[in-house]
């Protein structure tokens, strides 16, 4: 899916899709991921500095599937992660290493 809509005096809100694999991080703080595209990444960036709360992250509302909250983007590596919550892969029944369709909203 490409971008709907674009940020500017007109819209309010930048809405992405994309499909992406569930991985595992082990560090300090472990928990399920999935990373934001090359493109989609560049299109958070680009309204970054407008929504950011601090330290990069970016708060978004999340979809797969049915399931639909609220959560925050970690920018690593040029990119940018999709926490996927417990609560979120019992709902949809995934599992690591599982692709899924994520649909983001960020508001402007």
């Amino acid at each position: 899916m490409r971008p709907v809509g674009q940020v500017g005096a007109h819209r309010d809100r930048l809405e992405l899709g994309f499909d992406g694999e569930i991985w595992y991080w082990r560090g300090p703080s472990p928990f399920h991921y999935v990373t934001v595209p090359e493109h989609e990444s560049a299109e958070i960036r680009a309204v970054a500095s407008m929504v950011s709360y601090g330290w990069g992250v970016i708060p978004v509302t999340a979809r797969i599937g049915k399931t639909r909250w609220t959560t925050s983007l970690f920018p690593k590596d040029g990119a940018y992660l999709v926490p996927i919550k417990v609560v979120i892969r019992k709902a949809e029944r995934l599992g690591l290493g599982d692709s899924v369709k994520i649909r983001l909203t960020i508001e402007v």
